[in-house]
């Protein structure tokens, strides 16, 4: 049987891919680190208690039918004062929009601004630009990063490419890297893209930037999130937010995810998600609408959840820098925000004590799984080629416990390598 082109050549994702070889080994009772989906163990990292008292008051009182289209409107009012309290955003509730967290939202603004052959111009490594660009028909147009620069484009990086491309997509901080925008380099980035639309004729297609700040409330020490409208207001016409619950309380399963933007292009968002029915679950919107109205529980969660992920994000950052300066080739990037390490195993042309020589990305990522027990994600899922030995370690499905044990199970399996 025959099917469209676009699923002929449809790319599966590597991560689900290699979470399930680790669900059949965990099935089979070897006991794994599983570092690669970027989820919570609820057991680890259970979401707010007020929260959960909320989603089971409002099913109770009967809230199960059809949410709006746009969201249940005490949620998107609440939408507007969190953000215009925490980020200084000022959005009216009609241009946020609610959803089946933040997947429908960036596949419905892809499918709102880019039409097919439309240049998208996005880092790598950087979460399913390359997918997204895929369903809607756009152009890939990838912008290689550096780890001395934290795998975060720069305006240097991205200003040859940005004539006549139609999006910009970015996210800070960044999924996979856990490194998030300087002011200096958002700002430079921001100021390109304020020149190109000025270059524009009238009535042609602005470049509009992607702005997802999902995991905008997860930064650790001094790192300070910044985003584009903030620094330059008269960007304001041009960015759509990607926003939500779903990384900042541990609600990846709650499933309430919203963006803010442009009225010309929520209101086509908004159509597109409601012929796709991606809605959030009412009682999950009139929940999340009571639980962000409430500001000192809020920041008393984020204080120990941001506490727990960080601990486990520098158990494992000073890890990776004991081995490399105990000789073996592998580094680590300083963590910034988000629940993400990246982690270099320079393992290429090394040989496994069966005789096998670890070629590619790939090969690492699965000699490191079967030898040390640890499941780590490599860039190339994420767009960059497989020779580049960078991995994602995402520590919200482990434990402390479980991390520290598995630095010393990888420190024999560098051990065995010749």
């Amino acid at each position: 049987m025959s099917v469209s082109k676009m699923a002929q050549t449809l790319i599966g994702s590597e991560i689900i891919k290699l979470a399930g070889e680790v669900n059949s080994m965990i099935a089979r009772g070897e006991q794994i680190c599983n570092l690669t989906i970027g989820d919570f163990d609820s057991s680890i990292y259970p979401i707010p208690e007020e929260l959960k008292e909320e989603i089971t008051k409002a099913y109770a009182q009967g809230h199960t039918n059809y949410p709006p289209a746009n969201g249940v409107a005490v949620l998107r009012q609440a939408v507007a004062a969190f953000i215009k309290e925490r980020l200084g955003l000022e959005y009216p509730e009609n241009d946020i929009l609610v959803a089946g967290g933040s997947r429908p939202l960036i596949y419905s603004a892809y499918m709102a601004i880019v039409d097919p052959g439309d240049r998208v111009v996005f880092p790598t490594p950087s979460w399913n630009n390359n997918h997204y660009c895929h369903l809607s028909g756009a152009r890939p147009v990838v912008v290689p990063t550096k780890p001395e620069h934290k795998f975060m484009p720069t305006a240097a990086d991205v200003a040859p490419l940005l004539k006549g491309a139609t999006l910009l997509a970015l996210c800070s901080p960044l999924n996979p890297t856990g490194t998030v925008f300087s002011k200096e380099d958002l700002e430079a980035i921001c100021d390109l893209v304020l020149e190109e639309n000025k270059s524009r004729a009238a009535g042609e297609k602005p470049l509009y930037i992607l702005y997802d700040q999902i995991y905008w409330m997860l930064t650790f020490g001094e790192t300070e999130h910044f985003n584009p409208v903030s620094l330059r207001p008269e960007l304001k016409d041009y960015v759509i937010f990607i926003d939500g619950i779903s990384k900042c309380f541990a609600a990846t399963g709650v499933r309430v995810g919203y963006g803010y933007g442009p009225s010309v292009v929520m209101d086509k968002m908004k159509t597109l998600v409601g012929h796709m029915g991606a809605w959030a679950p009412k009682a999950e919107q009139i929940a999340t609408a009571k639980y962000i109205g409430q500001g000192e529980q809020v920041n008393s969660f984020m204080t120990g959840f941001k506490q727990k992920v960080q601990q486990s994000l520098d158990v494992l950052y000073k890890g990776f820098k004991d081995l490399k300066s105990e000789g073996y080739a592998v580094d680590a990037v300083e963590p910034m925000g988000a629940i993400y390490l990246s982690v270099q195993m320079d393992l290429a042309r090394k040989t496994t004590a069966e005789g096998k020589v670890l070629e590619t990305s790939q090969d690492i990522a699965y000699y490191i799984l079967e030898k040390a027990k640890l499941a780590v994600v490599p860039f190339s899922a994420f767009g960059t080629a497989k020779s580049l030995n960078w991995f994602r370690l995402s520590v919200g499905g482990a434990s402390l416990e479980a991390i520290q044990a598995s630095l010393e199970r990888l420190r024999e399996a560098l051990q065995k390598l010749k």
